[in-house]
Parts: structure tokens; C-alpha cells; sequence
């Protein structure tokens, strides 16, 4: 399997948001399994700390509990999931003393991203910009409207894993994808229920172009600061004004698609 088909293959085989990524060409049940659960997480409608009923999920998708474990396995090592002895799986809670280290995690990741495409001749550059204004006109037309706060967030974090997914490196952008997740379950399990800003769509149209204008540094300064803002108003310490929107969250009841 050549580059190009690789980078066609992580779009094709996951699952509806872009984060969710699952880098195989031809996915098996366990792969497919993993994309479902992935889902469930992603969206809300598995929420932060609720049980994983193990009959249950294994009868919604019409598969046997063997390759259901396996798939949970694996979310379990990417720390969605959380195995208790006896007691089973339920889903993991990003808490406030795992948000800075989170956050300093995907600016390793997307801050090698965005000097990376900085430093691309202008063609390439250029090239790749375009896909990733195409991401950014959704997060524009979110906040003119600014009363949707899920529509915000995948907004945002589809613009977030674009910048990662735009350099091709197909490892960079397996661990964006568990990161992004992470964030979303951090947002979900904050005290105040899932907020996101209205404020943001500066930021991102600055970054966008430092990276147009070829600087890196400057790009890499632009995410660290909106990342530490991000950090300081998850734990309540932001002092400057900011506005917010609140989301209702999904209902606790998630039914599985079939799988063929």
C-alpha cells in the first residue's frame, strides 16, 4: 500500500467525525467495533464515567462478545475506556489534574504540525491551506450563529485534527486522533457540563495565516497561547473575558448501528 493510499484509507475506514480515525485499509470486526464504541464516545451519547454494558453492546451489534472485548481493549490502552476487576468497563473521565498535561500533549503533536506546514515550499503550502479553509469556514459559520455548542466543538476540533492530518504523517495524526477524543471527554466531564467559547474564531484565522505567511514560530506561539487559555478557563482560573455557550448533552441511552 502505497502513501496516498494510506492517507485514503484512514479517511475511509473511520468512522463520521474526522478525529476518529483507525488506520486500516480492509477493517475487521474488531476494527469496526472499535470505531462504534469510538463514536459513542466522541458524540456524548456514551457519557464520561457510564457503565459499558458488555451483553448488551455485543447483542446491539450483532457480534459475539470475543471481538467486543478485544475492541474495548484497545480503547482501554487509548484511555477512553477504563476496565475495573469485576465490575466491568465504563468510560473514562479526563479530570482537572489531567487537563494541562492533555492540552501539553496536543501541542507537541500540533505544534510540530503547524511548523511543519509552515516550513513547506509555498506551492505545497498553499496546497494544503486550501483544505484546511475549507475546515475553517465551518467554525466561521458555527459562530455567526453561536447558539449551537456541539456544532462549535466539532468545528473546532475538525479544524484541530485537520492541521495534523494536513502534514501526511500518518503517525502524527493516530495520536491526534486519541488526543481530540480526549478533549472532547474533558469538555464533557467538566462541572459545568459541556461549554465551549464563541470567541475563537480570531485565533484560528491568525493561525491560519502564520502558517500561510511560512512562520512556524509564530503559528506554534498562536496554539499555545489558545491552549493555555483553554486550560486556565477548564479549571476556572481564566481572569479575561470570554463568552461561552452551553450544550445540552446527549441522551444516556445509545443505541449501536448493526454491523454487516
Amino acid at each position: 500500500m502505497n502513501e496516498t493510499q494510506d492517507r485514503d484509507a484512514v479517511r475511509r475506514n473511520g468512522p463520521v467525525s474526522r478525529p476518529l480515525v483507525n488506520m486500516v485499509r480492509r477493517p475487521s470486526t474488531v476494527d469496526l467495533i472499535a470505531v462504534e464504541l469510538r463514536n459513542a464516545i466522541y458524540s456524548g451519547t456514551l457519557r464520561p464515567g457510564s457503565s459499558v454494558r458488555e451483553a448488551e453492546v455485543a447483542s446491539q451489534l450483532g457480534v459475539s462478545r470475543g471481538p467486543l472485548r478485544e475492541s474495548a481493549q484497545r480503547l482501554v490502552q487509548e484511555g477512553l475506556l477504563v476496565a475495573r476487576p469485576g465490575a466491568g468497563l465504563r468510560v473514562a473521565t479526563v479530570g482537572a489534574d489531567q487537563v494541562a498535561e492533555l492540552y501539553a500533549a496536543r501541542l507537541a503533536i500540533e505544534g510540530s504540525a503547524v511548523r511543519h506546514l509552515a516550513g513547506l515550499e509555498p506551492e505545497d503550502r498553499e496546497r494544503r491551506l486550501a483544505a484546511l479553509r475549507e475546515l475553517f469556514a465551518p467554525l466561521e459559520a458555527s459562530l455567526a450563529d453561536g447558539s449551537d455548542a456541539r456544532r462549535i466543538g466539532d468545528a473546532d476540533l475538525d479544524l484541530h485534527f485537520g492541521l495534523v492530518e494536513a502534514t501526511g504523517n500518518l503517525r502524527m495524526t493516530a495520536m491526534a486522533s486519541t488526543l481530540i477524543v480526549q478533549t472532547r471527554l474533558a469538555a464533557l466531564s467538566h462541572r459545568d457540563g459541556y461549554v465551549v467559547r464563541t470567541d475563537i474564531l480570531d485565533v484560528h484565522r491568525t493561525l491560519l495565516g502564520q502558517i500561510s505567511d511560512g512562520d512556524g514560530l509564530a503559528a506554534e506561539q498562536t496554539l499555545a497561547g489558545h491552549f493555555q487559555q483553554s486550560v486556565d478557563r477548564l479549571l476556572g482560573r481564566l481572569e479575561e473575558p470570554f463568552s461561552t455557550v452551553v450544550g445540552a448533552a446527549e441522551g444516556s441511552h445509545f443505541a449501536f448501528n448493526r454491523l454487516p
